[in-house]
């Protein structure tokens, strides 16, 4: 379990296990853009049917042809997924589908808005598999052929309930995290899992399983999946035939031991394609710090070109090459049964080509360093503001700060008085281990001592380990609200956190992981639609963005 995922781009054992590292440079889940709809070409003068010519026919099909793949286009937002009705039958042939969630419990879907609105949400897997002698030949690493994929890039794609915003946020594939119990369509089992890294989800059944372990981790409903691997993000490149990135200085992904994707692209802005488009989605080693966290940044700066690219409408409008899309991209993706046809692909992209460029935003996790034993080089969510940006999400809350304020409701104060300070007993657990790391030493005595110097003679630390996230003041019986409540105030605790609890026989404080130092409780930011700046948001119209080239992976012209 303590391995680390990070030895090497395209490193790992050949036969895998509970614990083993993740592979490096993954591949993003796809390379996103929309179009608006295509030429249709003027009427002309009438002609009878018989009148009309073949030539002229084959003309008209495709210019109509042109304008349904024009639209589908919009699909590429989502990991260049659809190109309309061309053959419709041979295309739907070429999808490959399976169950959207393999796991036991299911997050159900939200409720919709007084206009019947409900939001969509699409969970991108990219796949590492080298399952194919091209995947093979792009993934490298022989060592890993035949092993069991890994999602190394996951994507939620959030798409609000009125059409208006779109957000994205990428997972790191060292996030430690539980995967929850799975059942492929086999009807194989996988047992849920300790703690283990989230790239390991697509090894336990399918992509099923990474939707529920996101579930799990997010309580976030996902309607969809979109799953590509190598050879679909290098021959979708190709066929769309470009994508504007900048790297502020000469950068080579190689080193002496032979790691790094092998980019090598001069300072300033390059069109990349193909494989080279691969190579920067995979990056690790050249672009500052030299993370994984760092590469879905460049994935962020990919994907919202890529958006802006299309939409100016000089992509895609040659018939052949949207054929050619069209062909690459359905034998690329396995998508969901919800979404399995060329026409549920196509109406969806009608979906998501309402969203402006300008309200798509980007974001990465909020993670820190794991303190978990064994997993000291992977990352953990950040406590407060991994758990704020679910609930944005959740909550249909825009990450661009541009939604409607919420009008914040009042707290409801108890009618039973508190009794007098020195009265009062309270007891102090230490609950800052919620996080899943370890917990802060002496954290119960601190704040029982915090209690007494406010006059709260009976607070007493209690040396139990209660684990939870949030910091709670718990009652056991109406007739101590008021108390509790005394003590929420007195340490600048909400008073929603005061909860009754049959689990406790007096006023009981639980210090959580969001209260880890100090003795003044943390503002909450949770309900004031800000984006947590440790999301790193990258918004759709911003043209600056540049990667930051680490000196170490820089050459001389």
């Amino acid at each position: 379990m303590g391995q680390s995922s990070t030895r090497g781009e395209g490193t790992r054992p050949r036969v895998p296990g509970p614990g083993r590292p993740g592979r490096d440079d993954g591949l993003s889940a796809g390379s996103p853009g929309t179009d608006r709809p295509g030429p249709g070409g003027p009427a002309g003068g009438r002609r009878s049917h018989k009148q009309q010519t073949p030539r002229r026919r084959a003309r008209r099909g495709k210019r109509r042809i042109l304008r349904w793949v024009a639209g589908a286009a919009a699909l590429l937002i989502i990991g260049t997924a659809g190109a309309g009705y061309l053959y419709y039958r041979h295309l739907n042939g070429n999808l490959q589908k399976s169950a959207l969630n393999l796991g036991a419990h299911q997050v159900p879907k939200p409720t919709a808005n007084a206009a019947g609105q409900t939001p969509l949400n699409i969970l991108l897997i990219g796949s590492d598999a080298r399952d194919s002698k091209e995947n093979q030949k792009l993934g490298g690493a022989k060592s890993t052929f035949g092993g069991l994929p890994l999602a190394d890039v996951q994507m939620l794609l959030h798409v609000s309930a009125d059409r208006s915003n779109m957000s994205v946020i990428s997972l790191p594939r060292d996030t430690v995290l539980k995967i929850p119990k799975c059942t492929d369509e086999n009807g194989k089992t996988y047992a849920a899992t300790g703690w283990t890294l989230a790239n390991e989800s697509l090894g336990r059944g399918g992509p099923g399983c990474t939707v529920a372990t996101w579930e799990s981790l997010t309580g976030i409903h996902i309607d969809h999946f979109m799953k590509i691997d190598f050879s679909g993000v290098v021959s979708m490149a190709d066929a769309i035939g470009g994508v504007p990135v900048c790297v502020d200085a000469n950068v080579y992904s190689h080193t002496r031991d032979g790691h790094g994707s092998g980019l090598k692209l001069k300072k300033g802005t390059t069109s990349v394609k193909g494989q080279q488009a691969l190579q920067w989605l995979r990056t690790r080693y050249g672009f500052w710090p030299d993370t994984d966290v760092v590469r879905t940044k460049a994935q962020h700066e990919y994907m919202n070109s890529m958006v802006r690219q299309l939409r100016k409408g000089t992509k895609l409008t040659d018939p052949g090459k949207l054929m050619d899309l069209a062909e690459s991209a359905t034998r690329a993706l396995k998508v969901d049964n919800g979404i399995g046809t060329v026409k549920k692909l196509y109406d969806l992209a009608g979906e998501l080509q309402k969203v402006p460029t300008s309200r798509i935003t980007m974001t990465t996790m909020p993670n820190v360093n794991s303190v978990r034993p064994g997993f000291e080089e992977k990352v953990d969510p950040k406590a407060g503001d991994a758990d704020k940006l679910f609930a944005m999400v959740r909550d249909d809350t825009p990450l661009d700060g541009k939604g409607a304020k919420k009008k914040k409701p009042a707290e409801k104060v108890s009618d039973d008085p508190a009794a007098p300070k020195g009265d009062i007993g309270i007891t102090v657990r230490n609950g800052t281990a919620g996080d899943g790391g370890l917990p802060s030493k002496g954290r119960a005595g601190e704040i029982a001592t915090l209690l007494t110097g406010q006059g709260f003679a009976r607070a007493a630390a209690d040396q139990t380990l209660d684990p939870q996230k949030n910091t709670e003041v718990l009652f056991p019986s109406a007739d101590l609200e008021g108390d509790a409540q005394a003590v929420a105030k007195a340490m600048g605790v909400p008073l929603k956190s005061v909860k009754k609890s049959t689990q406790v026989t007096g006023v009981t404080v639980v210090v959580g992981s969001d209260w880890r130092t100090g003795t003044v409780f943390p503002k909450s930011t949770a309900d004031d639609g800000k984006t947590p700046d440790s999301a790193n948001a990258l918004h759709g119209d911003d043209e600056s963005a540049c990667m930051n080239v680490d000196k170490a992976y820089t050459w001389t012209a």
